[in-house]
């Protein structure tokens, strides 16, 4: 079986499983975000009472992170008064930013465990050797009453890199790479394990961008193989028990996909699709309104690193905005001690409350008609930031930088 196979299969208490079948496993984590009474709601309609675990379920205040509308403020009070009433104590106010790095931040995530939000950008946590994925408000009522839910395993497919990063390419450029080759849909109700020499190399935090993505190509949850590189990240905050499982050799694999990341150039994908991707030579020199950092897939520690690196020491022109919205407190935290809110002000950068923010389309730098955005967040759908004609690109963080500096797109090789 495959290490995804042995962990579902244990969380439902059963010798083995296999692709296809329905299993109904115990959960770790069940978080809930801000989008989302209606899990309240369906939880007190399903015949709830009390949660099944109240140290298990994690409220998010991310995606209404300060509120911008009464609606959303009155979300958040009930919202409160349900945690409360509960004795949920993990409330994570509007304070702590986006659910995915606040949970890698606190600890809150482990190897072998099911980790599941209501949030389809929950396979970031495949990064740690997790079973991530999202659901729904009524799946996550269930699992708040229950304390389980019901999955099916999913095939698995496994995606290899080899070769050497090129300066100015990212795990953003490669992920993007590989959804414009597969297409948005490649991955429905598949996994897919990230593998080979490149990931080995990565970061956790570009580990998690490249899970993160994974949900842009359909895929219900994505995998890495825990290794010294997540043992050294987990041995700073690890708050329970954990297990690694671990493949069996003759595992087979539904498909099995290499890519040389040594001839991926930097990318955007392109207005408005997620796998409408191109070298961004294709479109640089083109003139943007506002150049966004942020979000669960660019707005980490090394992402404002790389940006400040970049903008040190230049300035915004006119006709451009930065928007920079760190993805959580801690994110923001380190960024000041370490100088990088400093430098990215000093170029001209409006910076944010921790959260979700335009990413959605809500609030803290939307879009007006015809402006052009070029974004470290992980979708360009017509209306995802502001208004539908609005143009979105979808790049990496140092190409965000770049293109904010010189006010149109640009390759950040030359920038670093």
């Amino acid at each position: 079986m495959h290490a995804i196979e042995k962990l579902l299969a244990e969380k439902a208490g059963k010798e083995t499983v296999s692709a296809g079948e329905i299993v109904n496993c115990d959960v770790d984590i069940a978080g809930i975000n801000d989008l989302y009474l209606q899990t309240v709601r369906s939880f007190f309609e399903m015949g709830g009472d009390e949660v099944f675990d109240a140290d298990k379920i994690v409220m998010f205040f991310d995606h209404y992170a300060p509120c911008a509308t009464i609606t959303q403020a009155e979300n958040h009070k009930q919202f409160r008064e349900f945690c409360f009433s509960q004795g949920i104590e993990k409330l994570m106010d509007i304070d702590q930013g986006v659910c995915h790095q606040v949970l890698a931040d606190k600890g809150l995530v482990h190897p072998g465990e099911i980790v599941v939000v209501t949030d389809s950008h929950t396979t970031t946590h495949g990064a740690f050797g997790a079973f991530g994925t999202g659901v729904g408000a009524t799946d996550l009522a269930t699992i708040m009453i229950t304390g389980k839910l019901w999955f099916m395993v999913p095939e698995i497919f496994r995606v290899h890199l080899i070769g050497k990063l090129a300066p100015g390419v990212f795990a953003k450029d490669v992920i993007l790479h590989i959804i414009g080759d597969l297409g948005a849909d490649y991955g429905v109700y598949k996994a897919v394990e990230f593998t080979g020499p490149v990931v080995a190399e990565l970061s956790v935090s570009e580990r998690m961008c490249l899970c993160n993505m994974s949900t842009e190509m359909g895929c219900k949850a994505s995998y890495i193989q825990p290794d010294a590189v997540t043992m050294e990240f987990l041995k700073k905050n690890v708050i329970r028990p954990y297990k690694i499982y671990e493949t069996d050799e003759d595992y087979s694999y539904a498909a099995e996909l290499t890519y040389d990341v040594s001839a991926i150039r930097p990318q955007v994908a392109a207005p408005a699709s997620v796998d409408n991707v191109f070298p961004l030579e294709k479109y640089a020199g083109t003139s943007i309104d506002e150049a966004y950092l942020g979000s669960c897939t660019g707005g980490r520690l090394e992402d404002l690193a790389v940006a400040a690196r970049i903008l040190k020491g230049s300035h915004l022109p006119k006709t451009t905005r930065m928007i920079v919205v760190p993805a959580s407190k801690k994110v923001m935290e380190d960024a000041i001690s370490l100088g990088y809110i400093q430098e990215l002000m000093s170029a001209g950068a409006t910076i944010t409350a921790p959260g979700c923010a335009a990413c959605l389309g809500v609030h803290q730098g939307m879009l007006a008609g015809g402006e052009v955005c070029i974004s470290s967040t992980n979708r360009n759908f017509p209306g995802r930031m502001g208004h539908v004609d609005g143009k979105i690109f979808l790049a990496s963080p140092a190409a965000v930088a770049a293109s904010a500096r010189e006010g149109r797109i640009t390759d950040p090789a030359a920038c670093l």
